[in-house]
């Protein structure tokens, strides 16, 4: 055999062979969010493990997501995935966003969850519209919960009520959160004018800390005892919120804002980008999936703005309408780009801290919203 012949067999055998143009499609968008992950810096924890484990997935004869036979031994990404599927990685994420978040900008202004409560509309009007394009209400119910930008809550959803479509909302869902600084500034700027964007917000008040203490005891007991199905979502996330604001834990509150939620992060991700192969993501309906979840995601956006400007009107300019876009569940993600967009109006202009109870409303809306959905089309 000549050196040709081995290169030619060796050829034959790589997956160089094997690749197909949907295959190279899937490889080519995920160097795409490497690159918004690194050259764009849009939120890289999230993107970039969800991109690289899009890239893995797709590489051909690779297996990394082959499901155990006999004693054969499954891929890597397939194990896991077990997390995603037995609805693991979601609580713990909560339990990490918990003990990350201060909800003391809710508490010093409990009508930002009006704001929070409209960015949910989103949620809605893309069921009503995955209803219309033949979805069943299960699959359009998982479609719409993109919209609240909550990746967790999407997979536990999706999970329960339509598991054969996992794949693309978790991606989709994800996917969205991570570009939140690219899709939400536009929206933001159309619905209002450059004097809404230049209104000043005075400081909230101090919050006690007995007040942070009841707060996620209170919030677990309420809304799980109206929808138990979310216990697992709210309870984690409560749970964390509880260690991080008791003050009496404080290794365990660093555990989960930091080791444990970056470790579940890089699995989740790589779990995630793994769902996206060619054979699921190049087809009719997943392309459906991705534009209803945008348009959706879109419309949540608006929903909190208007409520905002709303309000707005309501205390006669003491509302900056921007900071409603922040009621997607997106944290911070959303309450930062409040912040970025207003500053660019007027430098002096600090919006975060009000943001951020748009913000945190936004997670316990999003939840809530799926409990919901969860309670009428559930098995």
């Amino acid at each position: 055999m000549n050196v040709f012949e081995v290169i030619k067999d060796l050829f034959a055998s790589s997956g160089f062979a094997a690749l197909t143009w949907q295959q190279a499609v899937m490889i080519g968008v995920s160097l795409v969010f490497i690159w918004l992950a690194i050259g764009k810096k849009f939120e890289p924890l999230l993107l970039l493990p969800i991109a690289f484990g899009m890239l893995l997935t797709n590489i051909p004869l690779g297996n990394i997501m082959a499901e155990p036979v006999g004693k054969e031994v499954g891929g890597l990404l397939y194990y896991l995935s077990r997390g995603v599927k037995w609805e693991i990685f979601p609580p713990l994420i909560f339990l990490g966003v918990g003990a990350m978040t201060d909800f003391g900008p809710l508490l010093a202004n409990p009508s930002s969850v009006l704001m929070g409560a409209g960015a949910q509309f989103g949620i809605f009007f893309a069921f009503g519209v995955a209803i219309l394009f033949g979805f069943t209400p299960q699959e359009a119910a998982s479609i719409g919960i993109i919209g609240g930008a909550d990746g967790p809550t999407a997979i536990f959803l999706t999970n329960k009520l339509a598991g054969h479509l996992l794949g693309p909302i978790a991606v989709a869902a994800y996917s969205y959160m991570a570009l939140v600084p690219l899709i939400q500034p536009p929206i933001m700027k159309a619905l209002t004018t450059k004097e809404e964007r230049r209104i000043k917000m005075g400081q909230l008040r101090q919050v006690k800390q007995i007040e942070k203490i009841v707060f996620p005891i209170v919030v677990t007991i309420m809304v799980t005892l109206l929808l138990p199905s979310l216990l697992p979502l709210i309870g984690m996330l409560m749970l964390g919120n509880l260690f991080k604001e008791s003050g009496v834990v404080g290794r365990l509150s660093d555990t989960a804002q930091n080791a444990l939620v970056n470790i579940v992060t890089i699995f989740l991700g790589l779990s995630v980008g793994a769902t996206a192969t060619a054979e699921a993501f190049i087809n009719p309906k997943t392309i459906g999936i991705v534009i209803i979840g945008v348009a959706s995601f879109a419309v949540a956006t608006a929903g909190g703005v208007l409520v905002g400007k709303i309000m707005c009107r309501l205390t006669k300019g003491k509302i900056n309408p921007l900071i409603g876009s922040a009621g997607v569940s997106a944290v911070p993600m959303a309450a930062r780009v409040s912040q970025v967009v207003g500053q660019k109006e007027d430098p002096t202009n600090f919006l975060l801290m009000n943001a951020m109870g748009a913000n945190v409303s936004g997670v316990i809306g999003s939840a809530v919203a799926a409990g919901v959905l969860l309670t009428l089309f559930g098995a």
